[in-house]
């Protein structure tokens, strides 16, 4: 299979493929994050040990489950746990001592090495929206998600100035088998867009295709010297790590691709309703994974996730954008940054229904806290409505646009000669305006962050045009940024392959929904 790539390669490359990128349409992608401005620490040196005592206890007394993966568990007792049935208690220290050979900083490749992603540190990659089974458009309404749905998100997201990362499952094409359609998803993120991108980690085989494919794009060496990918491992809070999703961890781990450890914790459901009490469970939680990663094989890139949000009582449903959510995302970055481990959380988190006032006051509030809580990674930064259900066409661009927001609030306060400004000042004096001055006319294109979507317009203009309320803008800038969408320039012979590839494991077995 690689080999048969290889020669594609061979063939479909040279002078054409550099042709093909020569005149592809290139759209402009701001380099990730990188923070000049402190992190907001909201738990005391006190509180933080008391939280890290407590998981380790956690982990010593009460164990943690690896159901449905005997080999899990042998690798466990080989190591030093206490290993009974499913249930593995782990001596204190021991998981954190594992965790010490996780990298605390990499670089995930793209297949365009100018969008190329460092995670870790003071940086910060955005994601687009993960997971849901439903999208929105303002002529559609709520729909079950298709697989030209997922590619129209692939593509926008490739055209995203402040998007970094393709994500994964941007949506969840419902039209496709369940045992089929990773491999469509995974080719379109291959061919229509050239930013970093994430695996499938559904079940172990389809974390396997997802490497074998990046073997296609990237070349075999390449993959196993570089980490080419991102996968997402939720736990099953609390306290349990299934065989699928420790499957498809072991994959990675074994290939020197990414994971995002990541507990999914709804508040008062699946941990305590105490912030001390989930920060616990997920820091437990997260030691036992990460440490398990790196027992398939030290040095595997991982990073500490944190999906926790919390829970209207009344209803039961998950809300977002709360302070609560926002103290337990605070601690999580603490916690992790203490560990040496790159921190996953925050995102356009909100739970209306609608891209309206409630959605933009949640989204708001969410992605400011992942900032200022210092994330490196930010999965659903773009997208997200109906607690996750809705991958929405219009908040997609309302989002991305916002996401500019993060890139300058990032930067801090620059306190250089040209940004003291007093050359401005003096030539300016009393009672003047720096409208026409020296100094604004040199800075004016850059020194402040401009919208691509709101409208500043004058009310007479804005009347004049229909009074178009946020989401018909967001509506007609979806269908211009898909009007003029050109697919990133890509080798033949690694066109042909990758699709030969799906062709063929789609035809070895039979359509399964279920």
């Amino acid at each position: 299979m690689n080999d048969v790539a290889a020669g594609r390669r061979a063939r479909g490359g040279g002078g054409a493929s550099r042709r093909a990128e020569r005149t592809a349409i290139s759209f402009e992608t701001a380099r990730f994050i990188e923070r000049n401005i402190p992190n907001f620490e909201i738990l005391n040196e006190e509180a933080l040990q008391i939280i890290e005592w407590n998981a380790e206890t956690v982990l010593e007394e009460i164990g943690v489950n690896f159901v449905e993966n005997p080999a899990a568990l042998e690798l466990w007792k080989a190591a030093g746990a206490d290993v009974t049935g499913e249930r593995v208690r782990i001596p204190r220290g021991l998981a954190r001592k594992l965790c010490a050979t996780a990298p605390k900083t990499f670089t995930q490749h793209a297949r365009n090495s100018a969008r190329n992603v460092e995670i870790g540190g003071r940086n910060l990659v955005l994601a687009p929206v993960y997971g849901p089974p439903f999208v929105r458009d303002m002529e559609g309404g709520r729909r079950y998600a298709t697989i030209e749905d997922f590619r129209n998100f692939v593509k926008l997201g490739y055209m995203s100035k402040w998007l970094h990362h393709s994500g994964g499952t941007v949506c969840e094409p419902t039209d496709v088998p369940v045992n089929k359609r990773h491999l469509d998803m995974l080719l379109a993120h291959m061919t229509l867009s050239d930013k970093p991108f994430m695996g499938s980690v559904t079940e172990p085989s389809r974390a396997e295709d997802s490497v074998e494919m990046a073997k296609i794009l990237f070349g075999n060496d390449f993959v196993d010297q570089n980490t080419v990918m991102t996968s997402l491992i939720n736990i099953n809070s609390p306290l349990t790590f299934d065989g699928i999703m420790m499957g498809a961890l072991e994959v990675y781990a074994r290939a020197n691709q990414a994971a995002i450890i990541s507990p999914f914790i709804v508040g008062g459901a699946m941990a305590p309703v105490t912030v001390a009490g989930t920060l616990t469970q997920v820091l437990a939680e997260v030691l036992a994974g990460v440490a398990y990663s790196q027992l398939i094989r030290a040095g595997a890139p991982v990073i500490f996730g944190a999906f926790v949000t919390s829970i209207d009582m009344n209803s039961g449903a998950p809300t977002f954008g709360t302070p609560e959510a926002a103290h337990i995302t605070y601690g999580a970055g603490q916690l992790a940054r203490r560990l040496g481990l790159p921190y996953r959380s925050g995102g356009s988190f909100c739970g209306s229904k609608l891209p309206d006032a409630q959605a933009a006051y949640e989204t708001s509030n969410s992605l400011n806290m992942a900032l200022l809580s210092g994330v490196n990674f930010m999965l659903h930064a773009c997208g997200w409505l109906e607690g996750g259900l809705v991958s929405s066409y219009e908040k997609f661009v309302m989002d991305a646009d916002q996401l500019g927001t993060l890139h300058h609030l990032a930067k801090g306060i620059i306190m250089d000669e040209n940004g003291q400004g007093m050359d401005a000042i003096r030539e300016v004096g009393p009672g003047g305006h720096y409208l026409g001055c020296g100094h604004t006319q040199a800075n004016f294109k850059s020194a402040f962050w401009r919208t691509d979507l709101l409208d500043y317009k004058p009310f007479e203009t804005w009347e004049e045009e229909g009074g178009r309320d946020t989401q018909t803008l967001a509506n007609l800038r979806v269908k211009k940024m898909l009007g003029d969408y050109q697919a990133p320039a890509l080798d033949e012979g690694i066109n042909e392959a990758l699709n030969e590839y799906v062709a063929k494991k789609k035809a070895s077995m039979p359509d399964a929904f279920i």
